[in-house]
């Protein structure tokens, strides 16, 4: 209700009208829309995150010297930095960071998400994996989990084509996981493993050619072929 209240407020953009509560109504608003960014997030509601925090933007950049900054404002932009990331969108990343204030961009919740976006960059894929375990706050869970989803299947697309064969260990320490999470990915994606079960085989290895593969009867048979051509000629 609170957020469907806005619009009939004359104070919130786009209207952005000087009335005597405009500090208030403009304070109100952004504490609702990120409020509601933050829950859409909770949800696993990438759309409504997205849609929330385009409404909310304004407040953190036309209304920065109307009203006081927000304490939550580093944190909803590094969010939005961090679903774009996980989106594959990079060159929007690159935009919003434009946005962003240069000493922002200290902020714990920005340069994680700077970090991040270098580690994708040099593919150091292990840099991201142990970032999980660093996140400078809870809200940010939901996106790093997609991000490392995105991440291994990166990686096991590799091994795929990168690989005849593999430890089972081996892959696991590759994609970050433990036996169980090792089990569900060779399953999903289809790997096979060895006879002992100790290695993932995605090509066999090509027998060399043995005297049962050479077709003699017919090289007899052309051999002397020839040489009956050469008796007549002679």
């Amino acid at each position: 209700p609170l957020k469907v209240a806005i619009p009939a407020s004359p104070a919130p953009p786009p209207l952005f009208e000087q009335t005597p509560t405009a500090v208030e109504e403009l304070t109100l608003a952004r504490d609702v829309l990120e409020h509601a960014t933050l829950f859409a997030v909770s949800q696993q509601d990438d759309a409504a995150a997205e849609r929330n925090f385009n409404q909310l933007r304004p407040y953190y950049s036309d209304c920065a010297g109307m009203i006081p900054p927000s304490p939550r404002q580093a944190l909803l932009t590094g969010l939005n930095l961090l679903r774009l990331l996980v989106q594959n969108r990079i060159a929007e990343f690159h935009t919003e960071l434009e946005l962003i204030p240069a000493e922002a961009h200290d902020d714990r919740h920005v340069a994680f998400c700077l970090d991040l976006e270098s580690s994708l960059m040099e593919g150091a894929y292990n840099k991201i994996f142990a970032a999980s375990g660093s996140i400078p706050t809870p809200d940010y869970a939901h996106f790093m989990t997609m991000l490392n989803a995105t991440v291994r299947d990166e990686i096991a697309a590799c091994v795929e084509r990168g690989y005849k064969h593999l430890g089972t260990k081996d892959a696991a320490k590759l994609l970050d996981v433990d036996a169980v999470g090792m089990d569900e990915l060779a399953k999903e994606r289809g790997w096979a493993r060895s006879a002992d079960g100790g290695a993932f085989v995605f090509r066999e290895e090509a027998a060399p050619p043995s005297a049962k593969d050479i077709p003699s009867v017919r090289l007899i048979n052309q051999t002397l072929l020839y040489a009956k051509e050469l008796e007549r000629i002679v």
